[in-house]
This record gives C-alpha cells, sequence and structure tokens, in this order.
C-alpha cells in the first residue's frame, strides 16, 4: 500500500457530507400516519412502557445497539493531548468501525475537560440513553480511575479501548506465539516496554493468562521500574516494581523470551534482540512507526517471532479485531459489564481461529496464495468476517456463565443472526 497523503486524508474527510458517520432512521417516516407513530401521539405508547419497566427500552429504541464513544482528547493514537475537539475525527473513526465490523450504532462524545471527575459524571448522567461506553483516548493514570469508577457505579459495559482491547489482542498473539516457540506462559520472562493505558492493562492481562508477575517486567521513559524507585512511578505501575537490580530496557531485556512494545519508534534495537532467549517472541506496537521494524527484527534473529500494529507486516496487532465483537456480544446479551471472563474468552477465540483453515478470500485481500497458522500468521487478519461469529458468541457466553447477562442468547442461534447481520 503506497503511503496516504496529507492532502488526501483532509479530502477523505471533507469532500461530501464532511465527517465520517451520520444517523438514519430504521423505520418509515413517509407520511402523516408514520409521522404520528415516529412522534407524537404515537410515541407515548412505548414511553408509557418503558416508565412502568426501564428494561424495555431494549425492546422499543435502539438502546441495545448504540455505544457512546467517549474521550477527552488527553491521548489521541500518536498525537498526544490535542483537545476534546481535535479528537472528534478518530472518535469517527471508532463509529465506522463499530458499525462496518459489528454493526453496532455509535454517538461520539467529545468532553472538553481534563478533569477525569467530569468525564465520570458524563458518562453517569447519559447511561439511560446507551447500551454500552467505549472510553477511548484518555491519558494514563486518569483513564484506570475513571474507568475503575464508573464501573463500580453503572449498569451498562464500560470498557477503555486503548487498555483492553490492545491487551486481548495481544493476548491472543501471545497465546498463540508461545505455543509455536514451544514455551511454558508460566514460565517465560515477559517484558513491556512503555508504562501507559495499553502497556500495564498487556501486563495485567498476561498475568490473566497465566504469567507469573514477579516474571513480567515493565518499563517505561525512565527504565525499569523497580522495587524502591519513585521517580515517575504510581499504584499502577507499583504492581509490577521487581527486586531487581536493571535499571535500563536493555538490562531487562537481557534473556527474556517476550518483548512488547506500545511506546514510541526506536525503542528497540536489534542488539537488544540478539541478547534475548532462544526464539524471541517481539511485538513493536507502537503506530505508524514501530519500536523496531519487521524487516529489521528478522535480520537480527533467525528464529523471531514478530509482530507489529502495521497492515502492511505479516502479524498485525489491530483493536479492530476486539471491541466490535466484544461490543456486540455485550449488547446483545444486555449485560451490566465486560469483565475478566469476557475480556479471557475473547483473547482465547481469537488465538483459536488462527488455526483454523484461512478461506480463500481472504487470501485474495491480503495479496498472498495462502495464510496457515505458524510464525507469519499468529492472529486473524482484521477483514476475516468469521472474527464477529467466533468472538460475539464467546463474550456472551462468558457474560452468561459469569452472571452478568440479562438476556443469555442460544449459542447456534446467535451465529446464524451474526452473519446475517455482516450480509
Amino acid at each position: 500500500m503506497k503511503p496516504i497523503s496529507k492532502q488526501e486524508a483532509l479530502d477523505y474527510h471533507s469532500e461530501g457530507r464532511p465527517g465520517k458517520i451520520e444517523m438514519k432512521p430504521t423505520k418509515a417516516c413517509a407520511t402523516q400516519r408514520d409521522l404520528s407513530l415516529a412522534y407524537t401521539p404515537g410515541v407515548a405508547e412505548p414511553c408509557l412502557q418503558i416508565e412502568k419497566n426501564p428494561r424495555d427500552a431494549f425492546k422499543y429504541t435502539g438502546r441495545g445497539n448504540l455505544v457512546a464513544v467517549v474521550t477527552n482528547g488527553t491521548a489521541v493514537l500518536g498525537l498526544g493531548d490535542i483537545g476534546a475537539v481535535a479528537a472528534k475525527p478518530v472518535m469517527e473513526g471508532k463509529g465506522v468501525l463499530f458499525k462496518r465490523f459489528a454493526d453496532v450504532d455509535v454517538f461520539d462524545i467529545e468532553i472538553g475537560s481534563h478533569d477525569p471527575d467530569d468525564v465520570i459524571k458524563v458518562c453517569q448522567l447519559i447511561e439511560p440513553g446507551f447500551g454500552g461506553i467505549n472510553l477511548e483516548d484518555i491519558k494514563a493514570p486518569e483513564c484506570f480511575y475513571i474507568e475503575e469508577t464508573l464501573k463500580k457505579t453503572m449498569r451498562i459495559p464500560v470498557f477503555h479501548d486503548d487498555q483492553h482491547g490492545t491487551a486481548i489482542i495481544c493476548g491472543a498473539a501471545l497465546i498463540n506465539a508461545l505455543e509455536i516457540a514451544g514455551k511454558d506462559i508460566a514460565k517465560a520472562k515477559i517484558v513491556v516496554n512503555g508504562a501507559g493505558a495499553a502497556g500495564i492493562a498487556c501486563a495485567e492481562h498476561f498475568v490473566s493468562l497465566g504469567a507469573r508477575r514477579e516474571n513480567t517486567f515493565l518499563c517505561d521513559t525512565k527504565g525499569a521500574v523497580y522495587k524502591g524507585r519513585t521517580e515517575g512511578m504510581n499504584a499502577y505501575k507499583s504492581r509490577f516494581a521487581q527486586d531487581t537490580a536493571a535499571r535500563t530496557l536493555a538490562d531487562v531485556v537481557r534473556d527474556s523470551d517476550v518483548l512488547v512494545g506500545v511506546s514510541v519508534r526506536g525503542a528497540f534495537t536489534q542488539q537488544m534482540l540478539k541478547s534475548m532467549a532462544a526464539r524471541p517472541i517481539v511485538f513493536a506496537l507502537a503506530n505508524p512507526d514501530p519500536e523496531l521494524a519487521y524487516a529489521e527484527g528478522l535480520a537480527a534473529r533467525s528464529d523471531i517471532i514478530m509482530a507489529s500494529g502495521r497492515s502492511d507486516d505479516p502479524n498485525q496487532v489491530n483493536n479492530i479485531l476486539g471491541f466490535p465483537s466484544i461490543f456486540r456480544g455485550a449488547l446483545d446479551t444486555q449485560a451490566t459489564a465486560i469483565n475478566e471472563a469476557m475480556k479471557l474468552a475473547a483473547t482465547r477465540a481469537l488465538a483459536a481461529l488462527a488455526k483454523e483453515p484461512v478461506p480463500e478470500y481472504l487470501c485474495r485481500v491480503y495479496g498472498v496464495d495462502r495464510l496457515g497458522f505458524g510464525a507469519e500468521y499468529i492472529i486473524p487478519k482484521p477483514f476475516d468476517t468469521r472474527v464477529l461469529q467466533w468472538v460475539a458468541p464467546a463474550v456472551a457466553q462468558a457474560a452468561a456463565e459469569s452472571g452478568v447477562a440479562q438476556q443469555p442468547v442460544d449459542a447456534a442461534r446467535y451465529r446464524e443472526q451474526l452473519q446475517k447481520r455482516l450480509g
């Protein structure tokens, strides 16, 4: 794929109707009778039903298929704190992905405040209108406080995709990479570079998948997170403070089995990779430019299993594989939360799908003769339409088994419904 020019990107967003999303009615509104049903007087009947039973909002309105994508613009993609209004194109883009990959409707909500309590208050106040909240591009450590507070106080799913979406996809890739490398997650030395929302969530998710906390090392811009360090620390980083003499990323990486980067371009070197254990696993996920280019990683180690966030590399860790299908499963069961069981179910479903035979259409999309489970295919491709049919039912089942589903679904029938949703 040739590079996208600045003007091409601006034209894409501005030509025709500005922006990327719009709202369309789902019922006829062409006659006087239609109008009377859509609005007054007919609309009073569902209002009165919902007043008697608030859950009927899922029956008579679009609440059950509507997610609020909420940001304050403090940590936008690789752009940083650009503010709420400048973040709107990204939030609209998120809406496009929700609709395209899982047929979920979105209203994007940009909050003009750096105060995390303002974000919390807005989300709490709009709860009656939505089936779920997707927190987006909010900086750490405020994002942790916001999500934790909302989970305790709200009865709809709240999901910070920068944290958990990244962790879920990374976790699926890690499960398969470890299997290919012949390594046990409980014995693997894992290094995560980047101690913001994504990095800490990845480390925590790896522990949930079976990694040992004492074998999981965290690094940030100041180097290793170790016991006794005070500079740049917070409660979330402290969970991974290790009793180690290592102080730099290069020190920590030595003899490690896994190196995950959610940091910045150039953070990894070929020398670091050469110091790792046999059959190393390296995920360089900084976007648009990874910590180390895929080709450079392969040049450094012939036995490496490598992934990046780029679509032009073989193993792309992309959140599209997660959040649309996860919310689909949560919404369709009217779940009150997206809990740890649901995240683990999504991770394992993605990992399992990568081992299935790959359809011909997908090979054509990516311009290859074949795709199959191995070092260059450890995770499904973003345009694999089967992702929805694998992940959403797994999430729905986990929601039911963990007690947060208010409306459990029949698995076989649900898969058929999902297939129809994407045509």
